[in-house]
């Protein structure tokens, strides 16, 4: 099973978004029938407006596997749904609710491989939480697979440290209430998120994190230089691998290019 992964392509109409969004999508386009699914983990759009997620529709039409994606905080879910989600709405009768859904993917001759896309978005803010409710949907998703199909998590705010301060001041609030759901369910292999605009890897209540690098530009860490934007460097991109018989993802981060 391969998931290809990307994260904020930050849309906004510009064609230097827009070039570096087609390249990385170009990348795992080349790839082929090899890739099962595509993830991007939030921030598709930049300001929230119906004409970006337009954008990004057309971006990621026409590709040969499922495209999976969850918001981030410059998403706004009225227009993501509208566009991408055609007006699907939320938690009960209102378009305000988080954005959260499930696929399950399956390959003959691979491990099937659950991806619960969670909404960890705060409306109006750059912070990042998993609200009560998504918090009991995936509790509740989890419990309904089959005993012998693990899971990923994927959502915009990392839960962890990644010892920067732009990243690590928004990161998921209340991460004392993921590791606690977490506990309970060790078919979960993997937290797959965005936001910190850096590959990342380490882990959080004893589960693999990773974190996808950004599509619009690289953070700069501290020992790399002055300003936390550098887009002197190219897209990037990650693809997580999950072989027969294993319980564990392996994940290789590349550049497009």
């Amino acid at each position: 099973m391969l998931l290809a992964h990307l994260s904020d392509l930050h849309l906004d109409g510009t064609e230097y978004a827009a070039a570096r969004a087609r390249a990385a999508v170009d990348r795992v386009r080349a790839a082929g029938d090899a890739v099962d699914a595509l993830l991007v983990t939030g921030d598709l759009a930049d300001h929230g407006a119906e004409s970006e997620y337009e954008e990004v529709a057309a971006v990621l039409a026409g590709l040969p596997f499922p495209v999976l994606t969850c918001p981030g905080n410059h998403d706004e879910r009225r227009a993501y749904r509208k566009v991408l989600r055609d007006g699907a709405s939320g938690d009960g009768a209102s378009g305000d609710g988080p954005v959260d859904e499930l696929r399950v993917l399956r390959r003959d001759g691979a491990p099937a491989l659950a991806v619960l896309m969670c909404d960890s978005s705060i409306p109006g803010t750059s912070a990042g939480a998993l609200s009560a409710g998504t918090l009991a949907w995936i509790d509740t998703s989890l419990t309904a697979l089959p005993d012998d199909v693990p899971a990923v998590l994927a959502f915009h705010h990392p839960p962890a440290r990644l010892h920067h301060p732009l990243p690590d001041r928004l990161r998921l609030t209340r991460p004392e209430d993921l590791a606690d759901l977490l506990a309970r369910h060790p078919r979960v292999l993997a937290l797959l998120t965005g936001h910190a605009h850096t590959a990342a890897a380490t882990s959080f209540a004893g589960v693999a994190l990773r974190s996808a690098p950004a599509v619009t530009y690289a953070l700069r860490l501290a020992w790399e230089g002055e300003g936390h934007a550098d887009d002197t460097q190219p897209p990037g991109l990650a693809y997580h691998v999950l072989a027969p018989g294993e319980r564990h993802l392996t994940t290789h981060f590349r550049v497009a290019a």
